[in-house]
């Protein structure tokens, strides 16, 4: 896929670096060693932070910067990262839905960015643009239904909307029949070396879980 940062973004956020992990897989309904995983990083989590400090947590407050400074509040439409990892200090446990999302929400709560996992044949066209949602603009969130995009980061392809920091869409989601993955990890605090160390880490749960093969990970401003 090619990704394109609109000037709109650029604007808000001049530093923004984001990741794109790329690969033919092999979905499950449940991976036990991932979930083995997923449970050593909440116990870790709860010990070390609390849900008022992960606020600090670069990644966090930076894609909340940019929420505001998009005009929207980040407490009413918190990004993916802050809710999994509210959800996990709250003593909850995380949703189980499949290997390929439970695999992208550990890649969220490690690293703290807020990352879209797509069905990338489910696309309409080679390119993605990210740029703020408008008033108006039709948009199904996973599981939430009609949501509200107006000032939140988003990215479309030919026909519309497809990812943002609260919520992906629900006509490019991942599901037990995915083949081809497009990951996109979102850097709105410019720490390169950070988003590159998360979108590794993808590749790497990629391709122990999920048969991953062709993988490959391309960096985009």
């Amino acid at each position: 896929m090619k990704i394109v940062v609109s000037q709109e973004i650029v604007n808000v956020c001049p530093n923004f670096v984001g990741a794109c992990v790329e690969a033919q897989v092999v979905n499950s309904g449940h991976c036990e060693a991932l979930w083995a995983e997923i449970y050593r990083l909440e116990k870790q989590f709860r010990a070390e932070l609390t849900t008022e400090s992960l606020k600090e947590l670069p990644s966090i407050a930076a894609t909340r910067l940019v929420y505001k400074a998009c005009g929207k509040d980040p407490s009413r439409y918190r990004p993916a990262s802050e809710q999994l990892i509210r959800r996990v200090l709250q003593g909850k446990e995380l949703y189980q839905i499949d290997t390929l999302v439970d695999l992208v929400n550990l890649a969220s709560i490690a690293y703290g960015y807020s990352i879209g996992g797509f069905d990338a044949d489910k696309f309409v066209g080679d390119t993605l643009t990210l740029g703020i949602g408008r008033e108006g603009e039709p948009y199904e969130g996973i599981g939430r239904g009609p949501l509200n995009i107006a000032g939140l980061p988003v990215y479309r392809d030919a026909v519309g909307g497809v990812g943002t920091p609260t919520s992906d869409h629900e006509r490019t989601k991942m599901t037990l029949g995915t083949t081809h993955l497009v990951v996109l990890v979102n850097g709105y605090d410019g720490n390169e070396q950070r988003v590159s160390e998360n979108a590794l880490y993808l590749q790497r749960l990629i391709e122990q879980y999920a048969s991953g093969v062709d993988c490959s990970v391309t960096l985009y401003r």
